[in-house]
């Protein structure tokens, strides 16, 4: 007897309106977004102690949320539960047991099978009714940026979900005092348009016919697999295809009509293609690439290692790629040796292919944003963080490369009597390989890395290193005349230094035409092979020296007693 109701009430016509309501609902790419987790929910703040995935509606549709799917790759959640996300609406989504304890904060969805959430680094994707992608978070736990929240009980918030893929610039550790925001707005809501082009990041070579490129966020995928927009040199020209890997989209597979040979290095640029937000790629647009090789004995040194950091701090291993060839550092190993000289600890100085180039620096180190805070970092790509170094200890150890083979590439056994003689506390001080040539466990082929380039060099040429051949050593202050008024001509007087040998310490004085000492420029400074200090024409107190003639007395010494003295006179001008 319902069905002519039904009938009555729905008429043909508007049944089909309905069917095709229901079709026009599926999500597109974005419609909602994944923009909030707790994956570390230990120890609590005031959440509940259990992980979650906080979904927002951005679109001005509403889904139902029946057979959606969350994914971690190697496990899938299905939502089984009819629930209507309205727009700028919010759900979470947990595990059954722990859906009561988050629906106390607002509409919670628990589910069977909930991908568990690492809390290092994990990769977590949605996926519409259709199996569509819909929005896809690689997170680790650096996107805390914030060193106490990341040991748990905080969620991680993005900042604005009007720009849902640009990774850790738009997520931040929430500043919710609960710990988090489940089922409302996020704490860290902010303008944050993404601005910023796509930057290519570094290539690797899986075969002769294949080179994939990793770029530092999600790029749209139309522009990005146009086999046209990429370009090698040396023949290769442009690949015959190119594919976007899905979730995060960060990565281009290219496929190559000529095969790579070896020991030829190529340069790959990128033109024309876009991230998510519409912006094109522009200086960060090239890299290396080449097809790897196994390491030899000596293709690959120890350069440079710091065994004792200060306190709270983090060893960290520099190596340098002497070599003519390309290496893939997930083929080479870090290991030590035992009281009875045997390897032991093995581990893959990389967990993913990484092309290490002829002539370039790499430094491994447990915690990457400690190595920056406390040292000059040129380069921040070449500081690689791996979960675990060998052990490195304070007084006396031994580091060693291995090939795949378990073949010894290098091999150092170090001791903390190495650094210079005149240092008192060796803490922070790192130590530093003098020539690339000379045999790694030759006592004298190390030093101390040089005060003035902050006791350690890590990514960068060594403050001691020396070339084979390198001149005698010599001070020279230049200009003659100098007028410190900043007017950006000949503001400082300049003492440029280049000795023939490391080690060495320098005390810097400026005297008066009467003798009488004014500046204390550099006292027990230990000194690069190169270098320079500069004088402003101030006192010891900062106040301005009278015009004048002025005497730079540099001295040099050493531990092993070796002592130069440079004298040199400069005048000081002013402007009438």
């Amino acid at each position: 007897m319902m069905l002519p109701v039904f009938r009555l009430l729905f008429p043909a016509a508007c049944l089909l309106c309905c069917m095709a309501g229901s079709m026009a609902q599926l999500p597109k790419r974005f419609d909602v977004v994944i923009d909030e987790l707790l994956p570390d929910p230990a120890p609590p703040v005031q959440l509940p102690n259990a992980e979650f995935i906080e979904l927002k509606n951005v679109s001005a549709t509403a889904f139902n949320m029946r057979n959606w799917k969350l994914s971690d790759g190697s496990t899938t959640a299905t939502i089984t539960s009819s629930f209507v996300l309205q727009p700028d609406s919010f759900v979470v989504i947990c595990a059954a047991s722990a859906v009561a304890a988050f629906a106390a904060y607002g509409p919670a969805i628990g589910v069977s099978n909930f991908p568990s959430l690492n809390n290092d680094a994990d990769i977590i994707s949605l996926y519409g009714p259709d199996g569509s992608l819909i929005h896809a978070v690689g997170y680790d736990n650096s996107w805390y940026q914030n060193a106490v929240k990341s040991d748990g009980g905080w969620s991680l918030e993005m900042v604005d979900t009007k720009n849902p893929c640009t990774g850790m610039n738009n997520w931040k550790a929430s500043t919710n005092v609960q710990g988090g925001s489940p089922a409302a707005p996020n704490a860290v809501n902010d303008n944050n348009a993404d601005v910023q082009p796509p930057a290519l990041l570094r290539s690797f070579t899986p075969d002769s016919l294949t080179v994939s490129l990793l770029f530092d966020e999600p790029l749209d995928s139309a522009s990005a697999a146009s086999p046209y927009n990429y370009t090698i040199n040396n023949g290769i020209a442009h690949p015959v295809a190119a594919a976007v890997l899905m979730p995060l989209c960060t990565e281009v597979v290219l496929k190559l009509g000529a095969a790579l040979q070896h020991a030829t290095l190529y340069e790959l640029s990128v033109q024309q293609v876009k991230d998510c937000a519409g912006n094109t790629i522009h200086q960060l647009n090239s890299v290396k690439t080449g097809l790897p090789v196994a390491a030899g004995s000596q293709d690959i040194i120890i350069n440079e290692v710091l065994f004792n950091p200060e306190p709270d701090g983090f060893d960290y291993l520099e190596i340098y790629n002497r070599s003519k060839r390309v290496i893939d550092l997930k083929q080479l190993y870090l290991a030590t040796r035992n009281a009875t000289g045997q390897l032991s600890g093995a581990i893959p100085a990389s967990a993913v292919p990484r092309l290490f180039f002829p002539g370039d620096h790499l430094v491994l180190t447990e915690n990457r944003r400690w190595l920056q805070q406390r040292y000059l970092i040129k380069d921040p790509a070449l500081i690689m963080e791996l979960p675990a170094l060998p052990s490195l200890p304070d007084d006396k150890g031994s580091v060693v490369l291995l090939n795949v083979q378990g073949t010894v590439v290098d091999e150092l056994h170090y001791d903390h009597s190495w650094h210079f003689g005149l240092i008192g506390n060796k803490e922070g001080i790192a130590l530093e390989r003098i020539n690339y040539n000379q045999p790694t466990q030759e006592r004298s082929n190390w030093s101390s890395a040089a005060s003035t380039a902050g006791f350690g060099t890590p990514g960068y040429a060594n403050s001691q290193r020396m070339s084979d051949g390198q001149p005698s050593g010599q001070v020279a202050v230049t200009p003659a005349v100098f007028s410190p008024d900043n007017d950006g001509f000949n503001d400082f007087a300049a003492i440029d230094y280049q000795l023939n040998e490391p080690g060495y310490v320098a005390n810097i004085r400026i005297f008066d035409a009467n003798g009488r000492t004014v500046r204390h420029l550099a006292q027990n400074a230990t000194l690069a092979v190169t270098g320079r200090f500069r004088w402003d024409g101030l006192d010891d107190k900062l106040n301005k020296l009278p015009v004048g003639i002025y005497v730079v007395l540099t001295e040099l010494f050493n531990g092993q007693g070796k002592t130069r003295k440079f004298k040199q006179v400069v005048t000081l001008a002013r402007r009438q």
